[in-house]
């Protein structure tokens, strides 16, 4: 479990096939804190480090690296199998039981991907449109939360095929958001508590709890 804030960015040093799929080497200065076995959400994908490797990784100048897989399925429903070397990707380790949560709760689960469709600047703040699919509009609502490449973010527009977000400063210097282009893929994760509301209304009396009374004697 992640909450959407974006604890370090990283740059891909390398994604190649294996026989399970795929295995990314991700460079930072997380790589140092990270254990074998430990869940890393990379742009909002819950992975497992594999790997690590504590030196500086010479072409990107970045002190460690960690390795984690990629299932096929992963990339197929994601946008990790879009990357390659030199992109950068936000990171987050998984929030530990007695820390805020800042953002909102993030399973590291996408969703669907969509796509950045406008980039606009306004002051010192950025808008972005990103289209999604059909079936995800049931599951946002505007002023409601949405994570975009594993950030927390909050729904300011919103119609049955595109959301809009604003973006601060800060989280526009400390994301890889202020690295990407208008057309570029992202991974969209809805708000859990929307997913149980939606699935309780299409079980029906299913979702609703049966209880016997008993019959006693005399």
């Amino acid at each position: 479990m992640f909450n959407g804030l974006i604890e370090s960015c990283g740059t891909v040093v390398e994604l190649r096939p294996v026989p399970a799929g795929f295995r990314i080497r991700v460079a930072t200065p997380l790589a140092a804190e990270l254990g074998l076995g430990e869940s890393i959400a990379v742009n909002g994908v819950c992975l497992t480090v594999v790997q690590t490797e504590a030196q500086t990784d010479v072409r990107t100048e970045t002190g460690g690296t960690f390795h984690a897989d990629i299932s096929p399925e992963t990339a197929r429903v994601t946008g990790l199998g879009t990357l390659g070397a030199g992109s950068v990707v936000n990171l987050e380790r998984s929030m530990r039981a007695d820390a805020r949560v800042g953002g909102h709760f993030v399973q590291g689960h996408v969703d669907a991907t969509g796509r950045i469709e406008t980039m606009r600047h306004e002051a010192e703040f950025h808008w972005v449109t990103v289209s999604f699919p059909p079936p995800l509009a049931p599951l946002l609502v505007r002023k409601g939360s949405v994570a975009v490449d594993g950030i927390s973010l909050t729904v300011a527009g919103l119609d049955n095929a595109r959301l809009v977000v604003q973006i601060v400063p800060f989280t526009w210097e400390h994301t890889n958001l202020s690295h990407l282009d208008v057309g570029a893929t992202v991974n969209l994760e809805c708000d859990i508590i929307g997913k149980y509301v939606i699935r309780a209304l299409e079980v029906g009396e299913f979702a609703r709890p049966r209880f016997e009374v008993e019959e006693q004697d005399g």
